[in-house]
C-alpha cells in the first residue's frame, strides 16, 4: 500500500483528501496541531482506532514552526506522497497575524521541504510533494484569466507567504531534483469550509436566519469576484499531479467567476429570502489591499492531468445550503426543548 502523509490534515481539503486516498487504498498519516479541544471534526467519520487491524489513518502532533518534528515525522512515516495543506488560510486574518502567516506559511514550506530534501538524501528513498498554492498569489492581476504564467501581484501578508512557498518548491525541485509540484487552487468551497470564510458564514447566517435563530448578517465587499468551485473535485487534482511522470505546476478553477453579491443572492433565492432585508456591511471586513477578480484557466490541468470539475456554483450553493439549514433545524429543536445553545461568533469576512 502506498503511504501518504498530509499537513493541514483537519481541514476542509486535507479531510477530502484523506477520504480521497483511503478509497484508493492508501495508509494515510496526518498532521494535527496540539489544542486543548478536540479539532478533528472533519476527519471523525474517517477514523478508527489505531489498534485495529484494519486502521490506515494515523494521526501525529506536529506543527509546520517545527522543523525537528516534521524531520521525525519523515523519519517515522517513511511517505512516497507529501501534501503539504496546512497553513493559516484566512485572508483577513492575514492581517492580523503578519508574522505568523508568514512564519507557518512562507517558512513553514521552507521547513518541509528542506526535511525532503534531507531525508531523500539519507535514505535513497524519494517522495513525491504537493504543494497547495492560491490563486490569492495573483492579487492585483493584470491579466484575465490567470495562467500558470501570470505573473504574481500578492495584495495580503497571506498572499506573499503563498508566492514565496511557490517559488522554493520550484527552487528544490531545480535544485536538488525533488519531484514537487504547485497546485495554484483557486477559490473551493464546501459544506466542511470554515465558517469564518465568506461562503460559509453566508450560508450558515442564511439558514439560521431562515429558521428565526439570527436577524443580521454582517459583510465586507460585496463586489469582489471570485473562481469558485468545490473542494472535493480539487482534492482529486492534487493527486493527479503526483502520479504524472514528472512534476509540473497547474492552475485548478472552473474558469467562471462570481460575485461575493451573486453569491449571496442565490443562497438567499434558495431559501426564498430577500438578501437586502438582512445584511448589512461592516468596514471591519475590509481588507486594507483588496484583490478585485480571479478568474482561473485550467485548460493546462484538464489536458495533462484529464482534470475537470464536476460541481457547478448552483450543485454547490444547494450543498451548502441543505447542510446549514439541517444544521440550523437542529439548533432550534435544541433551542425550543429549553436547552441553552450558543452560536459560534464569526471573525473575520
Amino acid at each position: 500500500m502506498k503511504c501518504a502523509l498530509i499537513t493541514g490534515i483537519t481541514g476542509q481539503d486535507g479531510s477530502y483528501l484523506t477520504e480521497l486516498l483511503l478509497e484508493k487504498g492508501y495508509v494515510v498519516h496526518g498532521i494535527i496541531r496540539r489544542a486543548s479541544t478536540f479539532n478533528t471534526d472533519r476527519i471523525e467519520h474517517l477514523y478508527q482506532d489505531i489498534h485495529s487491524c484494519s486502521a490506515r489513518l494515523v494521526l501525529h502532533y506536529g506543527d509546520l514552526t517545527d522543523g525537528t518534528g516534521l524531520r521525525r515525522l519523515l523519519e517515522q512515516v517513511s511517505p512516497q506522497e507529501v501534501y503539504n495543506l496546512g497553513a493559516q488560510s484566512h485572508v483577513r486574518i492575514s492581517f492580523d497575524q503578519p508574522e505568523y502567516t508568514a512564519d507557518a506559511v512562507a517558512v513553514g514550506t521552507l521547513r518541509l521541504l528542506e526535511a525532503v530534501r534531507d531525508f531523500e538524501q539519507r535514505t535513497g528513498q524519494k517522495i513525491k510533494y504537493y504543494q497547495a498554492g492560491s490563486s490569492e498569489m495573483f492579487g492585483k492581476v493584470k491579466e484575465i484569466p490567470q495562467q500558470e504564467t501570470t505573473p504574481f501581484y500578492p495584495r495580503s501578508p497571506y498572499g506573499v507567504a503563498k508566492v514565496f512557498a511557490h517559488w522554493q518548491t520550484i527552487n528544490y525541485r531545480e535544485a536538488y531534483g525533488l519531484f514537487a509540484c504547485n497546485g495554484i487552487l483557486f477559490n473551493h468551497e464546501s459544506p466542511r469550509r470554515g465558517e469564518t470564510f465568506v461562503t460559509r458564514k453566508i450560508t450558515r447566517a442564511a439558514a439560521r436566519i431562515k429558521l428565526g435563530l439570527q436577524e443580521k448578517l454582517y459583510l465586507g465587499n460585496l463586489e469582489a469576484k471570485r473562481d469558485w468551485g468545490f473542494a472535493g473535485d480539487y482534492v482529486e487534482a492534487m493527486w493527479r499531479m503526483l502520479q504524472q511522470a514528472e512534476p509540473d505546476d497547474y492552475i485548478i478553477a472552473t474558469g467562471k467567476t462570481h460575485s461575493v453579491r451573486e453569491f449571496l443572492e442565490r443562497v438567499f433565492d434558495q431559501l426564498n429570502l430577500k438578501w437586502q432585508d438582512f445584511v448589512e456591511k461592516d468596514e471591519r471586513y475590509f481588507r486594507p489591499t483588496e484583490v478585485d477578480i480571479l478568474l482561473g484557466d485550467a485548460s493546462k490541468a484538464k489536458r495533462q492531468l484529464g482534470w475537470n470539475p464536476t460541481v457547478s456554483l448552483e450543485q454547490l450553493v444547494i450543498m451548502m445550503v441543505e447542510h446549514d439549514l439541517e444544521l440550523a433545524r437542529q439548533e432550534k429543536t435544541l433551542k425550543d426543548a429549553g436547552h441553552t445553545t450558543q452560536h459560534r461568533r464569526v471573525f473575520g469576512k
